[in-house]
């Protein structure tokens, strides 16, 4: 059996890093210098409000220049570096432009010629990746001979892990990753990401792990300086050695298995060969769910808190992208909220399969999909809905003081403000670099 090569390299200098990882892995071996590159970073979230933790959320732009000035030397000239973050609004133009602007990516347009564009702006074009899944890609993407994925090395609070694989999900239109969301078990959000690498062109994928964020995607995980580089020609591949990196077994990580299944691949390393440093030099265990009470009813941080009289069931794999960013702002603004007097047995329920409990005096529904679900369901005693997709956030500031959580509007009034809250947490450490998101 041929096996996987993928390199495990110390992140120790500009650029020689980045050369080493690639080397190491025969990462350029075959590429032509006539061929269109597509360079996919992970910008999952940005603010253009104020600053906010970046560290282990989007890749850092050291890497991103790195990858675009090996492709130049390597005589390549057609490159483009795209990306779709998660945006309230898909029309928002303004919060992609400042995210390149700030990131340095107009710079290596100017430097090096490159091609920037925000996948919003551009077409898509259904894809068939098998198996009845049918999702719309950017075209750019698509078109490419070669992609160079530089996912972060992270957690991820549904899939367990956030790497090559599930950083093609930001190549993909707003209905299509709502559609990863699946309420169907057997095409839940693991299976249809498993197929996201199906029409992949040829693809050097690089996991930036100068930073490592436990309980992720985003800025309210945990984040960490690693200094690590995990590189292959074979995504999968990455994928398997990044997530033992950050403490789990392919069988651990369901999109993972499902991928590996699909392609008639062992569930471990056994087709892998690492060349450079060992797994073990840079071996973590980085918990990626968030913690719940023991019934799975309230967030740990709130039981602590003493909070009563709310029940905030834990997320599910259904909740998409969109009501799972709104739901962190939620969470924040009830825990300020607090007074110490328990709340008028309320529920909030998330995602698209939970189901109304009965003897609770209100059930607020967050989101069309959930209205839908369960707008006549006979355990609800006073449904507040918010039926909008994605849901309104004024509205959801309408809905909980309707059952006495008066929320700081202010809050949902400036929620791009809101990262702002987690930047103490970093403020003063030096190992916490923001120049690694410029490009100079």
């Amino acid at each position: 059996m041929d096996k996987k090569i993928v390199s495990v390299t110390p992140y120790e200098e500009p650029l020689t890093s980045v050369r080493e990882a690639v080397r190491l892995c025969g990462g350029f071996n075959g590429l032509a210098s006539n061929a269109k590159v597509f360079v996919k970073p992970n910008i999952v979230f940005w603010s253009k409000a104020i600053p906010f933790p970046k560290w282990g959320v989007i890749t850092t732009s050291r890497v991103v220049h790195d990858a675009v000035a090996l492709l130049k030397e390597f005589g390549v000239s057609d490159i483009t570096i795209g990306e779709g973050s998660v945006l309230f609004n898909p029309k928002d133009h303004a919060t992609p432009a400042h995210a390149f602007e700030y990131l340095g990516y107009n710079r290596l347009r100017d430097r090096f010629g490159v091609k920037v564009v925000n996948v919003f702006e551009r077409p898509f074009e259904k894809t068939d990746l098998g198996d009845g899944v049918e999702l719309n890609f950017n075209a750019d993407f698509l078109a490419s001979d070669f992609v160079v994925n530089l996912p972060v090395l992270k957690t991820h609070a549904q899939t367990v892990v956030s790497l090559g694989i599930k950083n093609l999900k930001g190549l993909i239109d707003v209905n299509s990753r709502k559609k990863c969301h699946s309420a169907d078990a057997s095409r839940d959000l693991h299976f249809m990401v498993a197929h996201l690498a199906n029409r992949l062109p040829e693809c050097l994928t690089i996991l930036d792990g100068i930073y490592t964020n436990e309980r992720g995607p985003g800025f309210d995980g945990k984040m960490r300086r690693s200094n690590v580089l995990v590189a292959s020609r074979d995504v999968l591949s990455a994928d398997k050695v990044g997530a033992k990196i950050l403490g789990y077994d392919v069988t651990q990580v369901p999109h993972l298995c499902h991928a590996a299944r699909r392609l008639g691949r062992p569930t471990d390393l056994s087709d892998v060969e690492i060349v450079g440093a060992a797994i073990e030099n840079f071996a973590m265990k980085l918990h990626y769910a968030f913690a719940y009470n023991e019934d799975n009813t309230l967030p740990l941080p709130f039981e602590k808190m003493g909070i009563k009289g709310l029940s905030y069931p834990k997320y599910d794999d259904t909740i998409c992208t969109y009501c799972s960013v709104l739901t962190g702002i939620i969470l924040t603004s009830i825990a300020f909220a607090w007074q110490g007097a328990a709340w008028d047995d309320v529920e909030i329920l998330t995602g698209k399969v939970m189901k109304p409990n009965p003897g609770k005096k209100h059930t607020i529904l967050l989101g069309k999909c959930l209205y839908e679900a369960n707008r006549d369901h006979p355990n609800i005693e006073n449904m507040i809905a918010i039926k909008t997709c994605p849901p309104s956030p004024q509205a959801v500031v309408k809905a909980l003081h309707k059952v006495g959580i008066m929320v700081n509007p202010a809050i949902f009034d400036h929620i791009e403000e809101s990262p702002g809250f987690f930047m103490d947490r970093y403020t003063g450490k030096p190992e916490f670099d923001e120049s690694l998101f410029r490009v100079q």
